[in-house]
């Protein structure tokens, strides 16, 4: 016999998680209004609302909530969802990053770095992690720690190099010798 709890809070999940595609899917392409934004990551919220907070899958729904914030630019009510869901599910790098963004935007750096390094004890192998550590770190000051964590993140994913002259989070190093010693290709 089907459980149909299970599949009913499976179901809300998907759909949530479809409303907040919706705004970032070929976002860079399309990008969804403001307005249309917060009317979808308001939908997801109200059907991550409807699920049965004692059922399996929280820490999920709670990360799910923290993007739906994210989405619409309430980074402070997005760190609550997401530092409960960090604590049902240590292991998931992504609810690290998307805690330390979110602190980030709301001007607590120390606690956007210390998230970071939190993903980085569950997984040292993601560039992504090592490249917003060097913003981070860049927005702190602290030129040496930034390039250092860049380094890394060029090792892991050469890509990221293409990334680094729009980054305004390096406006503050760019002129340090070290970050242009990284940065600068000789051809």
């Amino acid at each position: 016999m089907p459980d149909y709890s299970r599949i009913r809070r499976q179901q809300l999940l998907r759909e949530a998680e479809g409303y907040l595609d919706l705004c970032t899917s070929l976002s860079e392409l399309w990008p969804l209004s403001q307005t249309s934004r917060e009317r979808m990551a308001a939908r997801a919220l109200d059907v991550l609302g409807r699920l049965d907070p004692s059922t399996g899958q929280r820490a999920h729904a709670l990360f799910l909530t923290g993007m739906a914030y994210r989405t619409m630019e309430r980074y402070a009510d997005a760190i609550e969802p997401l530092k409960k869901a960090t604590e049902l599910d240590g292991d998931n790098i992504h609810i690290w990053l998307t805690l330390g963004w979110c602190y980030k935007r709301t001007s607590q750096l120390d606690l956007a770095i210390q998230a970071l390094e939190d993903a980085m004890s569950v997984d040292s192998s993601e560039a992504i992690i090592h490249y917003n550590l060097a913003c981070y770190w860049s927005l702190a000051g602290n030129a040496k720690r930034a390039v250092m964590f860049l380094s890394q993140a060029f090792e892991l994913d050469s890509n990221y190099r293409d990334l680094v002259g729009r980054e305004h989070d390096f406006d503050a190093i760019r002129k340090h010798p070290h970050f242009l010693a990284l940065t600068t290709v000789i051809v």
